[in-house]
């Protein structure tokens, strides 16, 4: 599973730019990498794990601003296309899921 976070956060007084700051921070300490200013994105090996980072993400919001959170399965995250320009990038290695027996 992958975990997408999408939020427009105000900035428009020191407060509320410390507090955004602060919200960014939470999600790369939780380990989330920025896919774009406002987008970040996460792998999560279980339904269980990302149960854990959607709580960690519940807690982390400011009190303004809006935050949406989406799960998407590894097959769809496949399904990605990534444009720089007009020219298709590759997609980054999936993360490989750890199989206990």
């Amino acid at each position: 599973m992958w975990l997408f976070v999408f939020f427009d956060l105000p900035t428009n007084t020191k407060k509320e730019r410390r507090l955004a700051t602060l919200f960014r921070k939470a999600l790369e300490k939780d380990g989330f990498t920025m896919m774009q200013y406002s987008v970040y994105i996460r792998h999560c090996p279980s339904k269980e794990n990302m149960t854990v980072h959607i709580n960690r993400i519940k807690t982390a919001i400011p009190p303004a601003g809006h935050v949406c959170i989406l799960s998407v399965t590894d097959k769809q995250y496949g399904e990605t296309l990534n444009f720089w320009g007009k020219v298709e990038q590759k997609k980054g290695n999936i993360p490989q899921q750890l199989e206990l027996f």
